[in-house]
């Protein structure tokens, strides 16, 4: 079949396998470019639990093909049909695999729900068989509903500020209109059930399982990606449902630094164009403001980027950069003052009609396309191409 983007709203429901692969192997060379540090203090063993799309991936990647680790992943996504793509995640971790695999690196995945006991289990038992223990734990989970394991509830998130409704500018992605938007607060139960969901009590119950069965080693660390920002993303980000969540991963983290099981941290990282930012109102204007302003100044960087910079710079250095909270921050480019200080000048002057003249949005959407395979240089999309592709997941 010939594979174009279905867009519905802010999600695209179909993806191209050859663009995805092409997507991954991209970041692959990227990585294989840099130079990253060898010998004691490595990731040898890592554990991916979200591993196939955004941070989650390009923390595979760089793991793999940066340091030469084992990796093990973990997903939940839909595999193909006869007359349906799968989802991206799906076509991006079999390229993974496929390229690991090339290069004589473990590499195995288990697709399933990662909040779930069987998954969590599947997963020691693989370890105890294949790995022996993991020196990396990567919790990179975004999703908008759990299964409480314990008593089958189901859980989903919000995105709402708390308090008082917020209202701001906002961009349609699909008509290009700049116009406004307005949040009703959430109310209580609405804030419990978003950091049930989002919160850190799944990373705490998975390093948990994981000591209880022994495959952690003595010198584990494990970290949860988290987002900040500033001044105009906060009441959406902050105070607010999300932010709450977001909260209840800097808890787990001190919690889990109490037990000594692991050395925790919470990480925080840039923006960047992900399925679930571009859920989040506010976030696409800002984001193409961002593009804008980052790209002129040469310190634009996307996912891989930001993980190399992480794993050099925080994780496996003697020095990480650390803030109050102790969390690892490769954010600072975004924050920097100047910058801020360039992208709330421009933000009340961005309309419909100067919206291509203040901002980038059209790198905007390439980048959101690029995450379902589409807009990859060198990939013929007017091609015939066969949704299936054979995965050896577990």
């Amino acid at each position: 079949m010939i594979i174009q983007p279905k867009i519905r709203g802010f999600i695209c429901i179909n993806a191209h396998p050859v663009g995805c692969a092409a997507h991954v192997n991209e970041q692959i060379a990227a990585t294989k470019e840099q130079a990253f540090p060898t010998g004691q203090g490595q990731p040898k063993n890592v554990l991916v639990i979200g591993a196939s799309t955004g941070y989650g991936l390009a923390s595979r990647i760089t793991a793999a093909f940066g340091y030469q680790a084992s990796t093990l992943g973990i997903f939940f996504e839909k595999p193909p049909t006869d007359r349906k793509t799968a989802s991206a995640g799906y076509y991006n971790s079999a390229a993974f695999e496929h390229a690991a695999h090339a290069d004589g690196l473990y590499a195995k995945s288990i697709n399933g729900d990662a909040f779930s006991n069987e998954i969590k289990q599947q997963a020691i038992d693989l370890i105890k068989a294949d790995l022996g223990k993991i020196d990396l734990v990567v919790y990179s989970l975004a999703s908008p509903r759990r299964t409480d394991p314990n008593d089958g509830a189901v859980y989903s998130s919000t995105l709402k500020p708390i308090g008082q409704a917020y209202t701001s500018k906002n961009l349609n992605t699909d008509t290009q209109v700049v116009g406004e938007i307005s949040v009703e607060p959430a109310n209580d139960e609405e804030i419990a059930n978003t950091v049930k969901v989002m919160g850190g009590e799944d990373w705490e119950m998975w390093i948990d399982a994981l000591s209880s069965a022994g495959v952690l080693s003595e010198d584990c660390k494990s970290v949860a990606y988290t987002y900040i920002g500033d001044k105009l993303t906060k009441p959406i980000y902050g105070h607010a449902t999300i932010g709450k969540a977001k909260e209840d991963l800097d808890r787990a983290s001190s919690a889990l630094n109490a037990t000594n099981k692991v050395a925790a941290n919470v990480s925080v990282l840039k923006a960047v164009v992900t399925q679930s930012s571009s859920a989040i109102p506010v976030m696409p204007l800002y984001l193409a403001i961002l593009f804008k302003e980052m790209q002129a100044a040469g310190t634009h960087e996307g996912c891989i980027g930001q993980l190399h910079r992480l794993y050099k710079e925080c994780i496996y250095n003697d020095a990480p950069r650390l803030d109050d909270e102790n969390r690892f921050r490769v954010d600072e480019l975004e924050l920097l003052p100047e910058m801020q200080a360039k992208i709330e000048a421009i933000w009340p002057q961005v309309t419909t009609e100067n919206l291509h003249e203040l901002s980038d949005f059209a790198e905007y959407q390439r980048e959101f396309l690029r995450l379902f395979g589409f807009r990859i240089d060198g990939v013929d999309y007017e091609v015939e191409v066969d949704p299936i592709v054979e995965a050896n997941f577990l």
